[in-house]
C-alpha cells in the first residue's frame, strides 16, 4: 500500500494568566524515587546500517527505547521493535525543516501539513504517544509575527487529527529565531487549548539564551519530552556558536543536578532522550548511556 493511500485511510492575555495553571506544579509532591526512562535519538546511533541493527546497538548499550525519525520504513521499525523489545516512545519529524508551516508559499505549507500528519500516523503505528515538531522559522523573508500567525493557523487544522490519534504534538525549542523564551513557548502552546499540544524541551539548545532549569520550572506540565544535550559557552565563544555542541556530556555548561531537580519539581516521569554526539561505536553508545544514567542519578 502506498504511503499516501495509507494516510487517506487513516485520516477516515497576560503573562500571569499564561503561567497560573502551571507555576509550582508538582513542587509539593516530589518523587521518592526518580522514574525516567533512558532513550536515544535515531540520528545519534552511529552503529549498524539497518533499522534492526541500530535498535540492537541501542539495547546493547543499555538504553530503554529509541526515538525514531518519521518517514522510515514502517515494517522495518515494527520488526525491530518486536525482535528487540525496544519501544519507540516518540517520533521526530523529518520534514518540518524542508516544509515549515511558516513558509510564505501555501503549497509548501500544504506539504508540511501532509508530512506532519504522516509523522503522527507513524507514531500511532509504533505505539508512540508523542512527536517532535518544529512549526516554523523566522528569517530575513519571514517576520516573527508571520511565523507565529501562519504556523498557528496551519497547526490548528491538525490538532483535531492528533487528538483523534491520541498523539501529542510537542513543540521543540531550536535555533529557528522563534519562541525565544519560556513565556513565549507557554503562550504558544496554551493557545491551542489542547492537551495534545505541548513542549519538547531541549536542554542544550537553550543554553545560548538562558538556563534550562528556569525554562523547565516555567513550562512545567507542558513538557511532554526532554532532550539531553550538552553545550559549552566557552567553546562557542572561541570557535563559533555551533562548535559549542562539540563537548562530551557532563563536560559543558549544563547544571545537570539543577536540571534534574527542576524535572523532579514539576513531577516529570517520562523519557530523557539523548541527542548527543559520541555514539559511533558500541563503546561510545555505552558511555553515552552511562553518563545519562549518572545525570539521572539512577546508578545507586
Amino acid at each position: 500500500m502506498k504511503r499516501r493511500d495509507f494516510a487517506g485511510k487513516t485520516v477516515a492575555a497576560s503573562v500571569g494568566l499564561v503561567l497560573a495553571p502551571y507555576l509550582g506544579a508538582g513542587q509539593s509532591d516530589l518523587p521518592s524515587s526518580r522514574s525516567i526512562n533512558k532513550g536515544i535519538m535515531w540520528g545519534n546511533i552511529g552503529v549498524g546500517k539497518t533499522i534492526l541493527e541500530k535498535f540492537q546497538a541501542a539495547k546493547a548499550a543499555g538504553f530503554d527505547g529509541v526515538e525514531v525519525m518519521s518517514h522510515l520504513n514502517r515494517e522495518e521499525v515494527l520488526q525491530a521493535k518486536a525482535l528487540t523489545g525496544m519501544p519507540v516512545p516518540s517520533v521526530c519529524g523529518s520534514m518540518h525543516g524542508k516544509y515549515p508551516l511558516s513558509d510564505p508559499d501555501p503549497k509548501v505549507r500544504d506539504q508540511g501539513i501532509e508530512a506532519l500528519k504522516m509523522t503522527i500516523e507513524d507514531a500511532k503505528i509504533y505505539g508512540a504517544d508523542t512527536i517532535l515538531f518544529v512549526p516554523g522559522r523566522v528569517s530575513e523573508t519571514v517576520a516573527y509575527n508571520e511565523c507565529w500567525d501562519r504556523s498557528v493557523e496551519e497547526l490548528k487544522t491538525v490538532v483535531p487529527f492528533a487528538e483523534k490519534m491520541g498523539v501529542t504534538i510537542a513543540i521543540e525549542n531550536v535555533w529557528n529565531n522563534f519562541l525565544l523564551s519560556p513565556l513565549e513557548v507557554a503562550r504558544y502552546v496554551d493557545q491551542f487549548n489542547s492537551s495534545f499540544v505541548r513542549a519538547y524541551f531541549d536542554c542544550g539548545n537553550v543554553l545560548v539564551i538562558g538556563w534550562p532549569e528556569q525554562w523547565i520550572k516555567i513550562l512545567g506540565k507542558r513538557i511532554a519530552r526532554v532532550h539531553i544535550k550538552e553545550y559549552s559557552r566557552k567553546i562557542a565563544d572561541k570557535q563559533g556558536k555551533w562548535a559549542g555542541f562539540g563537548v562530551p556530556l557532563q563536560e559543558g555548561d549544563n547544571n545537570w543536578p539543577a536540571i534534574v531537580k527542576a524535572l523532579d519539581s514539576i513531577g516529570y516521569h517520562s523519557w530523557a532522550t539523548i541527542e548527543q554526539p559520541g555514539g559511533d561505536t558500541p563503546d561510545g553508545l555505552k558511555e553515552l548511556c552511562r553518563r545519562l544514567t549518572n545525570i539521572l542519578g539512577q546508578n545507586s
